[in-house]
């Protein structure tokens, strides 16, 4: 099969997902039914790219006119001393999820806090400003909502993680940043309480419920949860965690991991291609995605 019979030619511009490991990841049957949607000669690549390699990654999307790429983890981090600019939202966060072209440079974004946001907009009709938000976790994922949650005006942040130092950096960085209240709880649940009963906002930043990994709804004062709070899980593996099917058994509002891979991708196609994503389309094209790989 020649290249013309896939639709590809040497005018086809290329975007690519670079980590370790690859394989699992959504993204391209995403971002491909996007581009296809909107009839954009354009195609989507997941390349493994192991630690040691990553400048020559980066280089290589250079070299080869990259319009730009995804970086999951290992490399988040690990790729920003190769870009030529990285953007003041990353900078803070630490992190880069998404590399675009612009002209000669590339240009380091982070997509996941904003990603979070809209899609609170969209899926659950919530404007996080003026609201208290608790957040499990202090590792990737977590920094990038806590910034943008900060950032978009929540009233206070409550963070904890099971490693407290870590909690502390984070709020202590997010404060500097934002100067959004931010506080920090041990990883004790009965010291959760009193913070989780005020919160509109509650999310697991964190791999807890993963496939198999513990989780940690048993320790949440469900009945004293507010009746209108939004339960919000990164997890999408499976896609009803522990945590949000017992959300759900209580009455409340739930996020779901899927819906944040939805919006970080919809504003990476949008920072790309600078058209508006074909929304409907990409989240079909997961929820395909995910029937055919259970």
């Amino acid at each position: 099969m020649g290249e013309s019979d896939l639709g590809i030619t040497g005018k086809t511009r290329v975007v690519a997902l670079i980590g370790d490991p690859v394989e699992h990841s959504r993204s391209p049957v995403m971002q491909n039914a996007a581009f296809s949607a909107l009839g954009l000669d354009w195609v989507y690549i997941a390349l493994p790219v192991k630690a040691e390699k990553v400048g020559e990654a980066v280089g290589g999307l250079r070299a080869l006119g990259f319009q730009g790429a995804n970086v999951t983890m290992p490399h988040k981090a690990a790729v920003m001393p190769y870009l030529d600019e990285v953007a003041p939202a990353a900078l803070r966060i630490g992190a880069v999820n998404t590399i675009v072209r612009r002209g000669d440079k590339l240009i380091g974004e982070n997509t996941d806090g904003r990603g979070f946001l809209r899609a609170l907009r969209e899926e659950v009709h919530l404007d996080v400003r003026g609201r208290r938000v608790f957040v499990f976790g202090a590792g990737g994922v977590a920094r990038a909502l806590a910034f943008e949650l900060a950032a978009a005006g929540v009233a206070s942040l409550v963070i904890t993680n099971r490693t407290t130092s870590r909690a502390e950096a984070l709020a202590a960085s997010v404060t500097q940043a934002t100067g959004c209240e931010t506080l920090v709880l041990p990883w004790e649940p009965k010291t959760w309480a009193p913070l989780l009963a005020e919160a509109d906002v509650i999310v697991n930043g964190t791999r807890a419920g993963m496939l198999r990994e513990p989780d940690f709804a048993a320790d949440l004062p469900w009945r004293e949860l507010k009746a209108d709070a939004v339960v919000c899980d990164a997890v999408y593996e499976p896609l009803e965690t522990n945590l949000l099917r017992t959300a759900s058994r209580y009455g409340l509002r739930t996020l779901d991991g899927l819906a944040l891979l939805l919006y970080q991708g919809v504003l990476a196609f949008e920072l790309w291609t600078e058209k508006p994503a074909p929304i409907d389309v990409m989240a079909r094209a997961l929820r395909s995605a995910r029937k055919n790989l259970a």
